[in-house]
């Protein structure tokens, strides 16, 4: 029987079976399993982890959640090299008999290019629907054992972890007076298409054959195939826990071969990271070179063009914030770079858009401002938003000017901007909602969002151990009243 009561054999299920599916009910069960796969692993029982998994991944109610993720998540109308897309129902229910193990074989990713921050292309291997809810189906079994495994303080990739916790863990290691005076900046180069696949399928734990079969598949590049030799590709659902499992030790491989003295901390957020020192000496002499060894194992390398010594009173940035001591004292801002990238972004974004109604341009600049005030809010960041507030406030002032370039200036003032409360020259607007009617909305003021210290996961919170449960429910409550009280 299945999570509704109806049996999955003989005649073929029809669209009505998804839409009357307990989601939590089949979450509840899928929990139960990775909770025991947790366990297994904190006991190193390896032959008991990879039985249950081995359940999971056979478990209906494991693939129904494998099939809803890659349905709903960002990509899901976004077609592999067959142009397949499970966009009804009734596809949804007949891609269940598909994630099978048996007779499996992966079609080759279709490869596209996104430009990056330097001016290059970073490929993106997009593999077709039925792979990509293979590889949540796996996942599902493999990431119980990562979070078990996992570096305290890594926290890219991973569930109830963010880049605020990564920061605060900065802030925790570099605020104080005795705190060390130098940092490692690292990245690595091409991490995602370099990771040496025999290094993958000799280390990760899980379904060897499925895995070796994913790392093989090869990629269309301009209707031309492509052998993979090396990597685990970017745009695949499983790569990212793959690469985080690839880099798991790092902080052990860093800190055995130091003192207290040497005050060492790694903080590492996806293939990004920053090791402190007490002196440059310590980073250049024993770090660095550690790390090129433990990196090398695994077909890895740094990136010169990216991999500093800084001291702290220069500063440094990190995910998009500048970490940096001003006489003694760290305060944490958003990185100068990232703010004048999101001017210019919504200087473009109103620039092209002259002809559409001021409620129309307020819709589509509150979701990117109110998300770029949510990323920065923990930090220092009042004054910045008010210079970014400057700065939307002109570009606002040209774009009602052009639209209207013989009417006066305060003739435009009272068309396009009102008083409320203490603050004058609020920008607003009407949008037509679905019944015809006008719905009056304002651009966010974006220095009304607080700024409210944030409070860091624990290093060792693992979200399969049940020991955990309530601390994750009260941390999902605090953090939910906080949205609420910002919005």
């Amino acid at each position: 029987m299945t999570a509704t009561g109806y049996p999955l054999t003989g005649a073929s299920l029809t669209s009505e079976y998804w839409s009357t599916l307990n989601w939590d009910r089949i979450e509840s069960q899928v929990n139960r399993l990775q909770v025991r796969i947790a366990k297994a692993t904190q006991e190193g029982k390896w032959g008991k982890v990879k039985a249950l998994q081995w359940i999971l991944t056979h478990s209906l109610y494991a693939k129904l959640l494998a099939i809803k993720r890659v349905t709903e998540n960002k990509g899901a109308k976004t077609a592999g090299v067959d142009g397949v897309v499970w966009n009804t129902q009734q596809k949804k229910v007949d891609a269940i008999k598909q994630l099978r193990r048996r007779g499996y074989h992966p079609q080759p990713l279709r490869r596209i290019y996104i430009p990056k921050k330097n001016g290059k292309l970073r490929p993106l291997s997009i593999p077709v629907m039925q792979d990509r809810a293979q590889q949540a189906l796996y996942l599902l079994g493999l990431e119980p054992v990562s979070e078990t495994l996992m570096d305290k303080n890594a926290y890219g990739f991973r569930p109830k972890r963010s880049a605020a916790d990564a920061i605060s863990q900065c802030f925790n290691v570099l605020s104080r007076n005795y705190s060390a005076h130098w940092i490692l900046e690292g990245d690595i180069k091409g991490c995602f298409d370099n990771i040496d696949h025999q290094w993958l399928l000799k280390h990760i734990p899980m379904d060897v054959v499925i895995l070796k079969k994913w790392l093989e598949c090869g990629y269309i590049d301009k209707h031309i195939f492509n052998l993979s030799v090396s990597g685990t590709p970017q745009g695949g659902i499983i790569s990212p826990t793959l690469m985080l499992l690839t880099l798991r030790g790092l902080e052990e491989i860093v800190t055995q071969s130091t003192t207290l003295k040497d005050k060492v901390h790694v903080v590492a957020y996806a293939d990004d990271f920053v090791i402190t020192g007490a002196t440059k000496e310590v980073l250049e002499n024993k770090i660095q070179p550690a790390v090129e060894i433990f990196l090398k194992e695994r077909g890895l390398t740094l990136s010169p063009e990216k991999t500093f010594i800084t001291h702290i009173s220069k500063g440094f940035d990190f995910l998009g914030f500048n970490i940096r001591k001003y006489q003694g004292k760290l305060l944490i801002k958003p990185a100068r770079s990232n703010v004048l990238k999101f001017i210019r972004k919504i200087r473009q974004l109103i620039k092209d858009r002259k002809a559409v109604a001021s409620g129309e341009l307020i819709r589509l600049l509150n979701p990117k401002l109110r998300g770029w005030a949510y990323y920065y809010r923990h930090v220092v960041s009042k004054k910045i938003y008010d210079f970014i507030g400057h700065n939307l406030f002109q570009s606002i002032w040209r774009w009602a000017k052009r639209r209207h370039p013989n009417k006066r200036s305060d003739w435009i003032k009272r068309k396009y901007f009102r008083t409320i409360g203490h603050r004058n020259w609020v920008f607003w607007g009407a949008t037509i909602n679905g019944k015809g009617e006008p719905v009056y909305q304002e651009l966010l003021n974006m220095s009304s969002v607080p700024i409210r210290r944030h409070i860091k996961i624990k290093s060792d919170a693992n979200p399969y151990d049940p020991s955990f449960k309530s601390y994750f429910e009260e941390r999902g409550k605090r953090r939910k009243s906080m949205n609420y009280a910002y919005s």
